[in-house]
C-alpha cells in the first residue's frame, strides 16, 4: 500500500508539471498568434478608407485566436514535455527516479494521460467555441470593413461552383466572387434543370443574396430555352439551403465546429460541392488526441538519452527537428488528401501511426537495449 500510494503521488506531480507546462507553452503561443494577426489587422485598416475603432479591431483578432491556435497545440504539447524533461534531468529527478526502479513508461505515462484529456478536452469544448468565435469574427470583419472587403471572398479564378435541388427542380449555380462568408455572390450564372433533368433556362445576374428558401438575384437575364432573353431587376430562385449551411460550406473549414461537421459532410455532398476537406477535418480532429500522446513519445526519444549522457540542449532541439519533421509530413499526407490522391482517414491516422511506432521502437531500444 505505502508502495502504491508513492506511486500515485509521484504520477500526480508528473502530471501536474507537464500539465503547466503545456498550458504555458500553449499560451505564449496564443499571446504570439494575436500580436501577428493584430499587425495584419493594422496593416488592413490603415489600408481601407474608412474609419475602424481600435476597440474593434482588437476583438476581431481575438475571436480570431482560438481558430488559428488550434495549430500550434502539438507544438505545445511537444516543446512542453521536452522542458520538463529537460528539468528533470537538470535537477538530476529522473535520475532519482530511474534508481528507484522506475521505467521510463511509468514516468511517461503521466504526460501521455495528460495530452490524451488535453486532446479529447480541445476536439469535444475548444473546437466547437473556437469554430464560433471565427464565425464571429468574420462577421464583425463584414461589418468592420465593408461587404466587397469579407476575408471570405473567393479569390480562385474559376469562382465557386454550387449545385443543389430546390423546389424548381436541380440548378446549377457559378459566382465568379463569394463575399459575407457566402451570403452574397457576385457575377452570377445559373442554370435551371427541370425535375427530369433537361436544361429550362439560363440566368446571369450582377449579384445573388441568399434569403431563407431563396436566391434573390438582381438584375437578371433570363434566357429561357428557345426563347428571347428576358430582364428582371430581381428573380427569385428557390433553395433548400438555409445562410447558416451556405455560410459554412462555402466559407472556411475552420469556423464548423467537431459536432457539426458531419452534418456538413451530407449538406456539401447534397449540394454538389467537394466534402474532402470536412472529412479531413473532422478525421484530423478525431486523431488529434491520439497526435499529442505521439508528440509526448516523440519528447521522450529525444529526451530519454538526455538524462542518461548530458547535452540535454542538444536533445531538445533533435526534439523539435523531429516534431517540425512530422509537421511537414502530416502537411503532405492532408495535401495529398485534399488533391484526392488518398483517403481523408489515411491522410489523418497514418502519419499519426507511423510516428507512434517510431518512437515506441526508439523508446524500447533505449530502454531494454
Amino acid at each position: 500500500m505505502p508502495g502504491i500510494s508513492a506511486a500515485g503521488t509521484l504520477a500526480r506531480y508528473f502530471s501536474v508539471r507537464f500539465l503547466v507546462a503545456m498550458v504555458a507553452v500553449f499560451t505564449l503561443c496564443c499571446l504570439l498568434i494575436f500580436f501577428v494577426d493584430f499587425i495584419e489587422m493594422l496593416r488592413r485598416a490603415g489600408n481601407y478608407d474608412g474609419d475602424i475603432s481600435p476597440a474593434m479591431l482588437i476583438g476581431i483578432t481575438l475571436l480570431r485566436v482560438p481558430s488559428f491556435s488550434e495549430l500550434t497545440l502539438p507544438f505545445a504539447v511537444l516543446i512542453g514535455t521536452i522542458i520538463v524533461f529537460v528539468m528533470f534531468s537538470r535537477s538530476s529527478e529522473l535520475v532519482v527516479v530511474r534508481a528507484a526502479g522506475i521505467s521510463v513508461w511509468q514516468f511517461t505515462l503521466p504526460a501521455i494521460l495528460v495530452a490524451g484529456v488535453l486532446g479529447v478536452g480541445f476536439v469535444l469544448l475548444y473546437n466547437p467555441l473556437a469554430a464560433m468565435a471565427r464565425a464571429q469574427a468574420e462577421e464583425m470583419y463584414t461589418a468592420a470593413f465593408g461587404k466587397d472587403e469579407s476575408v471570405m471572398s473567393s479569390s480562385n479564378k474559376g469562382g465557386a461552383w454550387l449545385r443543389e435541388d430546390g423546389v424548381d427542380g436541380p440548378s446549377v449555380l457559378q459566382a465568379t466572387h463569394v463575399l459575407n462568408q457566402g451570403l452574397e455572390l457576385r457575377g452570377v450564372t445559373v442554370f435551371q434543370y427541370d425535375k427530369k433533368n433537361n436544361l429550362t433556362e439560363r440566368v446571369a445576374a450582377d449579384k445573388a443574396v441568399l434569403k431563407n428558401g431563396r436566391w434573390e438575384l438582381e438584375n437578371a437575364w433570363v434566357t429561357p430555352i428557345g426563347a428571347e432573353p428576358q430582364q428582371h431587376q430581381r428573380y427569385l430562385l428557390s433553395t433548400y439551403l438555409s445562410p447558416t449551411q451556405v455560410r459554412d460550406s462555402l466559407g472556411t473549414v475552420f469556423s464548423i465546429s467537431f459536432w457539426d461537421l458531419p452534418n456538413f459532410i451530407e449538406i456539401a455532398e447534397k449540394a454538389g460541392l467537394p466534402a474532402t476537406q470536412y472529412r479531413v477535418q473532422y478525421h484530423l480532429l478525431l486523431s488529434r488526441p491520439f497526435l499529442l500522446m505521439t508528440m509526448v513519445l516523440v519528447a521522450a526519444t529525444c529526451s530519454l538519452r538526455a538524462f542518461r549522457q548530458g547535452n540535454a540542449q542538444m536533445q531538445a532541439v533533435v526534439g523539435l527537428v523531429a516534431g517540425f519533421g512530422f509537421f511537414l509530413f502530416s502537411e503532405v499526407s492532408r495535401n495529398f488528401a485534399l488533391a484526392g490522391l488518398t483517403s481523408a482517414i489515411a491522410a489523418a491516422w497514418v502519419p499519426v501511426i507511423i510516428a507512434a511506432s517510431l518512437a515506441v521502437t526508439v523508446l524500447l531500444y533505449k530502454e531494454d537495449g
